[in-house]
């Protein structure tokens, strides 16, 4: 996802770009044109004005091109120098548009003092243009409108509106930058989501094989037929896991809670802790899988961190609720495993909750949207 979403993000402003160059390009040439066909009145016109427009027109390609940068300052050198010889030299009261046109677009290069910038622009249009006044004296007025007025006032409107353009540009590229990084997120949240099932899946199951395998080992001697009963639930729990781990890479792994409290039953017997389960509702089918991850977690926090000797296991429309005894802290213990799953529980709506009080350890899973719910069905 990092390494296509640059890619990604490029080709939407180029084609942005792209369509720009198609339908403002024409444009901008033709007024060129034009206006070297309305100053140039010889041959040599052209050559003194006609650098100013072939740079204004360069500038606007590489602008659409976003590489205004490597040609911004000769450009700007060229249409600098053109428009104090059409002023001075062929009086041309238009040649200071290659200069407009690529002063306008060069602030966008322009990251520190853009105030200052867009003065030297517009001061540099007007002083120019009155300097028509040394070789033109009997019209002051007709100097001023047409030589200061007009370019100066035209140079701000083009320059406010390319801005303005270039500010959609930048809208599109955060916009463009959001997306990758939402997707970038998304893509965390799914490996976190991926590590947590990992976790579930072969944390649990390991913990259960090392209890299996030790239980079997003490029985090897005294009760054969009870230890090679215990290794066939292993091996066919280790093969579980494998059909499970395979599941859960193509994405079609779902847990059963059903499946879950019997699986937490057989464990928590096997390990000689005593089992109640009370069923006091359904519990809602949206969240069955989230809650027995939770309950699996649970079993192996159980069998690796207390001395338990009796765990109740209460089901209620609401969630899920899990306590056992045999508590050897002064403090609950550091559990990754529940803390991940209490994000995912909270996304969901729900509150996953965990107590010590004196010798008893308390976990629960609660979603109050669930009983909203009812409440509101019950009222209709």
């Amino acid at each position: 996802m990092t390494a296509t979403s640059p890619r990604y993000t490029e080709s939407t402003q180029g084609r942005l770009r792209r369509l720009n160059l198609a339908t403002s390009l024409p444009p901008v040439v033709f007024a060129a044109v034009v206006l070297l066909y309305v100053d140039a009145r010889t041959w040599w016109h052209v050559i003194i004005l006609g650098p100013g427009a072939v740079a204004a027109v360069v500038a606007f390609e590489r602008w659409t091109a976003d590489d205004l940068a490597r040609v911004a300052r000769p450009c700007l050198v060229v249409a600098g120098v053109v428009w104090p010889l059409g002023v001075l030299v062929t009086a041309s009261p238009n040649a200071y548009w290659g200069f407009c046109a690529v002063g306008s677009l060069a602030m966008r290069e322009v990251r520190r003092h853009r105030k200052r910038a867009l003065a030297g622009l517009f001061g540099y249009v007007a002083a120019v243009g009155a300097t028509r006044l040394l070789v033109q004296r009997d019209d002051i007025g007709a100097v001023l409108l047409t030589y200061v007025l007009i370019p100066t006032v035209l140079t701000i409107i083009v320059t406010v509106f390319t801005i303005v353009g270039e500010r959609f540009f930048d809208l599109i590229r955060e916009l463009e930058q959001t997306r990758e990084r939402e997707a970038e997120l998304a893509v965390i949240r799914e490996r976190v989501r991926f590590a947590s099932d990992l976790h579930d899946i072969q944390g649990h199951t390991l913990h259960v094989v090392k209890l299996k395998i030790a239980l079997a080992q003490r029985l090897l001697l005294r009760d054969t037929a009870r230890a090679e009963r215990e290794l066939r639930e292993t091996y066919g729990l280790v093969s579980d896991t494998i059909a499970q781990t395979k599941e859960l890479a193509y994405a079609q792994r779902r847990l059963n809670l059903t499946a879950e409290i019997e699986n937490a039953k057989n464990l928590f017997e096997a390990a000689g802790i005593r089992v109640r389960v009370t069923r006091e509702a359904e519990v809602d089918a949206r969240f069955s899988e989230l809650l027995g991850q939770v309950l699996r977690e649970t079993t192996t926090n159980i069998l690796r961190h207390a001395q338990a000797t009796q765990v109740r296991i209460t089901l209620a429309e609401s969630g899920i609720t899990i306590a056992n005894d045999g508590v050897t802290a002064t403090s609950p213990p550091e559990l990754r495993g529940l803390a991940a799953l209490r994000q995912r529980v909270a996304g969901d709506g729900g509150e996953l909750t965990v107590e010590q009080q004196e010798d008893e350890f308390r976990t629960a899973a609660v979603f109050p949207t669930v009983r909203a719910g009812r409440r509101r069905s019950a009222g209709r």
